[in-house]
């Protein structure tokens, strides 16, 4: 680790961690909580992906949509007009909408093969952004001037890791440039989570593996055809799902760094409540770890 032990991180001049975990536990409010105090830079894997990894198939997918509509399409092959996404940090919504949710395109699916199709593209998209960490940790002090670096990944990182392997490339790379710290929910945090989802249902990215296995038993389950399910339907069926399947493999991705609680992230209130959250991860870790 980066940080041998609480000393050596509250006396680092530069302070450099990457938090994951569930979304919906913590990871933006930790985030946001110390870009706040001016001294670190955030570095959004999430907004990463959508500005310079899947940019232009979001902007390509809304031009598709507008070029159905014959007044916009006369507009847009005179370049009259143009398309772009507004992404921000707060607002990523252009990502999830690409993305999209498998089933009956008259509920707003995709097709299973063009989900698919996304999904990967996803997949690389996400694996790039957290591999330009190392990169924008430098950046972020020799350009910018902030002493210190927060990494803020999305839920699905647990997807494209071997948690049982010592040597993963992906944690080896990231560990090696920042101290990961995993926000661990509790069971009520879980049904705090499905009860919120199954109120506002979202597009997820999930291992192809995991993927295969939902759609195949909800086909078999409900009894309906790929191209009448309800989309909304279906993720809210993976959900718990996906929780379940992402939990033990955020708990093994833990030995590379710390863990803290969702609780314990519910109450930062500045940059010192951080570091301290942090140097007490450090010393209630174990020696053998």
């Amino acid at each position: 680790m980066l940080y041998r032990d609480a000393d050596a991180w509250r006396a680092a001049p530069t302070k450099r961690v990457l938090v994951f975990g569930m979304s919906g536990l913590g990871k933006t409010h930790m985030s946001t909580t110390v870009r706040d105090s001016g001294n670190w830079f955030h570095y959004s894997i999430d907004y990463r992906i959508g500005t310079r990894y899947m940019g232009e198939r979001i902007t390509d997918n809304a031009k598709a949509e507008a070029m159905k509509v014959p007044f916009l399409r006369d507009l847009l092959m005179s370049d009259s007009i143009y398309i772009g996404s507004n992404i921000t940090f707060h607002n990523l919504s252009p990502v999830s909408t690409y993305l999209g949710k498998p089933g009956d395109p008259a509920k707003g699916g995709l097709p299973i093969a063009e989900y698919r199709k996304r999904q990967e593209q996803f997949r690389q998209s996400e694996i790039a952004a957290l591999n330009d960490t190392g990169h924008f940790a430098e950046r972020a002090q020799q350009l910018y001037g902030y002493p210190h670096f927060i990494c803020d990944t999305g839920g699905s990182i647990c997807e494209w890791v071997d948690p049982a392997n010592d040597h993963d490339p992906l944690m080896t790379t990231l560990s090696a440039v920042a101290l990961p710290i995993w926000i661990k929910g509790d069971e009520a945090h879980t049904a705090a989570l499905i009860t919120r989802f199954d109120k506002a249902p979202k597009p997820m990215a999930y291992q192809p593996e995991f993927l295969l296995s939902c759609w195949t038993d909800y086909l078999v389950e409900t009894g309906t055809a790929e191209d009448k399910v309800d989309p909304d339907a279906f993720v809210r069926w993976t959900y718990a799902r996906a929780l379940a399947h992402r939990q033990p493999r955020y708990e093994a991705m833990a030995r590379w760094g710390v863990t803290v609680t969702a609780d314990e992230v519910a109450s930062l209130k500045g940059e010192a409540d951080f570091i301290q959250l942090v140097a007490t991860a450090l010393e209630r870790r174990p020696v053998s770890a």
